[in-house]
């Protein structure tokens, strides 16, 4: 096990940072959400008598509406539930490549990088033909229906309100509409909404959704069946029939969630425990700490050259395996166990240069977006929910289906367009992802759960996190915020929060180093007290906001005696 001299990350130079956030602490429940709206959404929930299950679907459902961007109910994700009893499930909501699709069905315009996963007119990436078969209206209204308390539409009405009633543009959502505007502009119904005047709506503004406010209230009264087989799913595989789209009605009617069991590995003296393929968060995050726990990286200095050369290396072993450990497990056989043992982590290692960096056979990447968003949800009855739900890109296909303010996936860009490979497009067929919605234990109870945005870069951020608080000691809200960095085998991201002398350091190691405004998206997590305190955290790099809730009902036998008549 390497050794140095012991530089806690406190009395490190190098790794002095500032949080810009402050945490939320509670005892009756926890909310965080990357808007305090949604955030909000779920904490009303709790107070109104419901589970961390009703809060994070209403969390969600408030999300489509002032996060339209990022999640919406024509998407996909993974669920990730520890219940009271301390049972864990994850349920798959993952979309589907439509039946009327192939490996074949995009002409690609180039055999090698790093153009080999772009398709002729962008048809993969844009407009109907991106659009993938959704599974997350159904896997939020099957959560409800299976694990919640309260009924749809109460659950729904903050969503409802905010889609009729309108709310504030934030500068982050302006700045995502702007980065879009050239391909929302090809769309006239996207256009209508978030480019009134042919300009980007200013943040400030007020943004109403009056069409998607109608939807949701009939989702509201009929629930995923509106969608699933009902008028709204017509709508939208009647428009994608005229628009050139490949989902169909027999998608809606075939589509099934998945509910599968959590991948677990032990870190020290934690239990990790994650989302299985076909996503490779929960893998390949333990297979990191797998190779991790040979090194003493907390004596290593959070921040520290060496310390981040060991990430680098480990993160470069995991993209090497990728490519065998991501696929749809119902299409290719994924070496799961050897990928989680601590067996094929001693193999690995010794191949680690501590000093120099090597080059490793990362594969094809997937070109998965960063554009997602995450819920972390927890109540004082012990259910935790960590979720991870997107429609890939920033606005998705970059269109909306005329007459629902439904902003549709683009999940289609995720498959590799050539035939004959791994990645390659079936009908049917699950896209992979890096979705991380993971949990710590220690003695079998919950210390520490997170998760967070950002496509490829999502399970080395969750890596990181779990780093912060179980080997340099950070807290909640410290370990969200701290500097990230990452590679997937050529050069190293690093983010401007890390000093010019370590930057130079990782130079002189051998690594290509980048300066990037963030690595990942907005992290959002909850540690747990032993005393049963619910500390939230969310960082800068979204609008994420926590919200906890205390307090609880008056003591039995408190109440208002009323003044005495007068004599």
């Amino acid at each position: 096990m390497l050794t140095m001299p012991k530089r806690p990350w406190r009395d490190h130079a190098h790794a002095i940072f500032e949080c810009e956030k402050q945490p939320a602490v509670g005892s009756r429940g926890m909310v965080v959400t990357n808007h305090p709206l949604a955030s909000a959404a779920g904490a009303e929930m709790m107070a109104a008598g419901g589970n961390a299950i009703d809060a994070a679907i209403a969390c969600f459902f408030t999300l489509t509406v002032v996060e339209p961007m990022m999640v919406g109910i024509v998407g996909g994700g993974m669920a990730h539930i520890r219940f009271g009893d301390g049972r864990h499930t994850v349920i798959d909501g993952q979309a589907r490549a439509p039946f009327a699709s192939g490996p074949d069905c995009y002409t690609p315009i180039s055999d090698t990088m790093p153009d080999y996963l772009e398709t002729a007119r962008r048809e993969n990436a844009v407009g109907p033909k991106a659009v993938a078969a959704p599974g997350n209206l159904m896997a939020w209204c099957e959560i409800l229906r299976r694990f919640g308390t309260l009924p749809l539409a109460d659950v729904m009405a903050p969503a409802i309100k905010r889609a009729t009633q309108g709310f504030q543009v934030t500068p982050y959502l302006y700045e995502c509409i702007a980065d879009a505007a050239l391909d929302l502009a090809r769309d006239p119904e996207i256009s209508k909404t978030f480019l009134p005047n042919k300009s980007p709506l200013p943040a400030g503004s007020l943004l109403v959704q009056g069409d998607y406010g109608e939807t949701l209230k009939a989702i509201a009264r009929e629930g995923e069946g509106a969608l699933y087989g009902g008028a709204l799913g017509q709508t939208i595989s009647g428009h994608m029939a005229s628009a050139g789209g490949m989902l169909s009605m027999a998608d809606f009617e075939g589509y099934k969630t998945i509910e599968r069991e959590p991948v677990r590995g032990t870190y020290r003296d934690h239990e990790i425990v994650g989302p299985p393929p076909p996503s490779s968060g929960g893998v390949h995050v333990i297979q990191m700490l797998n190779l991790l726990e040979g090194f003493r990286v907390d004596e290593l200095g959070f921040g520290s050259p060496e310390n981040l050369h060991l990430l680098a290396e480990v993160l470069k072993i995991a993209f090497a395996d990728r490519k065998v450990a991501t696929a749809d497990p119902d299409f290719v056989d994924v070496p799961v166990e050897r990928l989680l043992s601590k067996e094929y982590a001693d193999e690995r290692r010794p191949d680690i240069d501590v000093l120099n960096a090597k080059n490793w056979d990362a594969g094809v990447a997937l070109p998965e977006s960063p554009n997602t968003t995450h819920v972390t949800v927890a109540d004082g009855e012990g259910n935790i929910v960590t979720m991870t739900q997107t429609i890939n890109s920033t606005f998705g296909a970059r269109i909306v289906i005329p007459g629902t303010g439904i902003i549709p996936n683009n999940y289609m860009y995720v498959f590799g367009p050539h035939p004959g490979h791994a990645l390659s497009i079936a009908p049917g067929k699950r896209i992979t992802s890096s979705m991380s919605p993971v949990m710590a234990l220690k003695d079998g109870k919950p210390v520490l759960t997170l998760g967070l945005p950002g496509g490829l870069r999502i399970f080395g951020s969750a890596m990181q996190g779990l780093m912060a608080v179980i080997d340099h000691g950070m807290s909640v809200q410290e370990a969200v915020e701290a500097p990230r960095l990452w590679t997937q085998g050529q050069g190293v991201e690093m983010e401007q929060g890390f000093p010019e002398d370590v930057r130079d350091a990782m130079t002189e190691k051998g690594h290509k180093v980048e300066i990037v405004p963030h690595v990942g998206g907005g992290m959002n997590a909850i540690q747990f007290g032993p005393d049963g305190t619910l500390t939230g955290a969310a960082c800068w790099r979204a609008d994420g906001t926590p919200v906890g809730l205390s307090g609880g009902l008056a003591r039995e036998g408190v109440r208002f005696w009323p003044d005495k008549p007068k004599t």
